[in-house]
């Protein structure tokens, strides 16, 4: 499952690599003819040629590549989220349309699932290879996660990940308008586990993720799937408010009994009003946060919208691509 975001230049190779790679496995052996692995693309609103190049695969591959078109830009993990809504195997697996996560790696992380018994397997890259700032936001994401939804400090939330059957059909009752992948799988289960995977180099362009972006994708994960950030509220306001006692304490024994010349005026007061002003801003902006969250989700702000979709040919007749057929070990 591939979510296109301005990729024309780079998703043809990416999806042609993926079908040699899988098909020289020995378990998907017949997979053309079978229709035992299929690739869904998600187009995600690009603006460059990725729609042209998505359905000349979509063509090229008709037994093999499901294609769906997006009607605006709505982000990676609602892209995600539509597209792991058409998934039929027991297994998915998530992957960039740069080139940066290798197909080779995606085996490993077939195999990984299916051997291990797992409900989910991260790739951890090896040396990454993403830009400093891309980085640094992804080290301040982990320590939030590890945070907010108790997440296991030695493991690695990347994009590039295999996903059982069963934690798709679970992870895809969200209907919410600020879906997180990664917190959905962590209500779901805790058989977790990562292995080691190579990281390529981006072959062409530059990374979709802006500082917006970044701070967007935070904040769905800081707002939406934990209520810690109102019980940190709660602690900071008392505490605050204990300091406050504090210095008014000591500035009355100053006064009284240490330096009875020095006065205690307007500048002291100033910057009193401003912290505390500040702290009370910052606390209804959360508030007010969460409160927007819930009126949209009422309002049935949806995750994503499909404009078009091109399902394989296969689909209709492959019991191997029916929802309501039991999967076999070898689907991808």
């Amino acid at each position: 499952m591939i979510p296109v975001f301005n990729g024309a230049q780079t998703i043809e190779p990416v999806v042609d690599a993926a079908l040699s790679v899988f098909a020289e496995q020995p378990e998907l052996a017949d997979l053309r003819s079978g229709g035992r692995l299929e690739v869904i693309l998600v187009n995600d609103g690009s603006s460059d040629d990725s729609e042209a190049v998505c359905r000349h695969l979509a063509a090229r591959h008709s037994g093999v590549v499901r294609f769906l078109q997006l009607s605006r830009n709505f982000g990676e993990h609602p892209a995600v989220m539509a597209g792991l809504h058409e998934t039929r195997g027991r297994y998915a697996i998530v992957l960039d349309d740069d080139g940066q996560h290798p197909p080779q790696e995606a085996v490993r992380l077939w195999r990984a699932i299916r051997e291990r018994g797992c409900d989910v397997v991260y790739g951890r890259y090896r040396e990454k290879r993403h830009h400093w700032f891309r980085n640094i936001g992804s080290r301040l994401n982990g320590a939030a996660a590890t945070w907010l939804l108790r997440k296991p400090r030695h493991l690695y939330l990347s994009s590039f990940k295999a996903i059982s059957s069963f934690v798709v059909r679970e992870v895809t009752r969200y209907e919410g308008p600020f879906p997180y992948i990664d917190g959905l799988i962590f209500q779901v289960t805790d058989r977790i586990e990562q292995i080691d995977v190579e990281h390529g180099p981006r072959q062409a362009g530059r990374s979709g993720y802006t500082f917006r972006k970044l701070v967007r994708l935070w904040m769905n994960m800081f707002l939406g799937f934990s209520t810690a950030p109102l019980r940190a509220a709660v602690m900071l306001g008392f505490g605050t408010s204990a300091f406050s006692a504090l210095l008014l304490l000591a500035v009355i024994l100053d006064k009284l009994f240490v330096n009875p010349q020095v006065p205690v005026g307007i500048p002291t007061v100033l910057i009193a009003i401003a912290l505390f002003a500040g702290l009370q801003m910052f606390l209804l902006g959360m508030l007010g946060e969460y409160i927007g969250r819930i009126v949209l989700t009422q309002n049935g702000q949806p995750q994503s919208i499909v404009r078009y979709r091109i399902a394989p040919r296969a689909s209709s007749t492959n019991p191997d691509l029916d929802p309501d057929a039991q999967p076999e070990d070898s689907h991808a």
